[in-house]
């Protein structure tokens, strides 16, 4: 109790139940940030490694695959959107079952390890594909794939991250996940020179990473044995399920829906490098830049949003964002798409792993697939239209007017956050 003692003096009684606690034998690295930064459990770091593997391959296909569509199946820019949307809707709506079966079952790995070794089984798909047809199948069982995944391996998360450092946890994960985001890309420039523009080939050598990520959550990553006070949820996908989620909850999801019609698809960024004239084997350099910004961003975002105001840092996000479409959509040069896809970067990085802690925040510990689940569906749903949206407006209109529209829904969804995300961050943490 001595330290107890010392601390509690000119302090709150909240800070002596904690020291209480504390003394009573409770994980000191779950409620002391300082301690645990210093230490995040090793289940974070090897999940973060997994979604990075996994990302190095299917960042070697998306790179190329707009490209790919557009100069050698003779695809529309629409018909880009549409496959873009309609394949992160599809990870979006296999989430919610997902997420909410992880809480009924009380474990989370089998059915991320599942969606993890489904994503790897399909790569081999992208090269054999003869038509558009078979790739927008690849390109659906692929999301599949990752809507098995996503929720409970988010839950997973949140299941081992002390709980004074979700920020940091969720920062982590997403910097390691766009480490594998930036590779991917520069690995694909690289092959495409090596093989003289040889998608098909570049499409093979993604199949590896995949499969090793595979390899590593089945093997290397533990789950954390339930809490025996936890009461298992018998049917989380129901109105009573919902309603226990809770006001603050529905909030963030409401936030994460506003931010996702402001950022369609990055295949447009793609589709803008080649616009301005990018030979194909240099377009990856779009995400590769996109990507090491994102990644060296996340993680200080994250640490960051454990100790101020998370609702600040996601307006600075949007502002980034705003930023992003107006140079895209005016400069059309290399020095402007530079700047915009640093901003893009910049926005990724102080939203994305956010917008997760937030849910891990507000959500009940037995319902916490469940609420990954319905924030992946609404937000993916969103991130559809915006990318159909998108690709409608390329098509009549060119990248300017894409891009300013995205430079409209941004500002209107800066506006949404301030009313919409008004105390949020406050009433989270407590």
């Amino acid at each position: 109790m001595g330290p107890c003692l010392r601390r509690e003096h000119g302090q709150t009684r909240r800070w002596r139940v904690f020291c209480c606690l504390v003394t009573k034998g409770e994980d000191v690295t779950t409620t002391t940030p300082n301690t645990a930064r210093s230490a995040l459990p090793r289940g974070i770091w090897v999940l973060g490694f997994v979604s990075m593997l996994m990302d190095v391959s299917s960042e070697m296909i998306h790179a190329l695959l707009p490209v790919y569509l557009v100069t050698v199946l003779g695809a529309s820019t629409l018909t880009v959107g549409f496959i873009e949307g309609m394949a992160e809707a599809t990870a979006s709506i296999t989430k919610i079952f997902s997420g909410a079966l992880s809480d009924w079952l009380g474990r989370r790995k089998l059915l991320a390890a599942l969606g993890y070794g489904l994503a790897a089984f399909t790569k081999p798909l992208f090269p054999l594909a003869p038509s558009v047809g078979w790739l927008v199948a690849a390109r659906f069982v692929d999301r599949v794939g990752k809507g098995i995944r996503g929720a409970p391996r988010d839950a997973l998360i949140a299941d081992i991250a002390p709980v004074g450092l979700r920020g940091a946890s969720f920062g982590l994960r997403q910097s390691l996940d766009t480490i594998g985001a930036f590779v991917g890309p520069l690995m694909a420039i690289g092959l495409m020179w090596w093989t003289a523009d040889n998608f098909a080939l570049v499409f093979w050598f993604a199949v590896l990473p995949a499969f090793l990520s595979f390899g590593l959550i089945t093997f290397a990553v533990s789950e954390p044995d339930p809490d025996p006070g936890r009461e298992p949820a018998k049917n989380p996908l129901n109105l009573a399920a919902m309603r226990q989620l809770g006001a603050v909850y529905w909030r963030v999801v409401a936030v994460g829906v506003v931010f996702t019609l402001a950022r369609f698809s990055e295949a447009f960024l793609i589709l803008r490098a080649q616009n301005i004239g990018l030979n194909a084997m240099w377009v990856p350099a779009v995400l590769v830049l996109m990507n090491i910004v994102y990644a060296l961003s996340a993680y200080p975002a994250g640490a960051l949003s454990d100790r101020i105001n998370r609702t600040g840092l996601l307006a600075l996000g949007l502002v980034f964002l705003a930023g992003a479409d107006l140079a895209l959509a005016l400069l059309p040069s290399l020095a402007g798409l530079t700047l915009g896809v640093v901003l893009w970067g910049l926005h990724m990085g102080l939203t994305q792993g956010l917008l997760s802690a937030l849910v891990a925040d507000a959500a009940p510990p037995s319902l916490r697939g469940t609420a990954f689940g319905y924030f992946n569906l609404f937000t993916g749903l969103a991130l559809l239209a915006a990318s159909v949206i998108a690709g409608a407006l390329w098509d009549a209109y060119g990248p300017a007017g894409t891009f300013l529209a995205g430079l409209g829904f941004a500002l209107v969804s800066l506006l949404g956050l301030l009313a919409v995300g008004n105390g949020l961050a406050t009433e989270d943490k407590q």
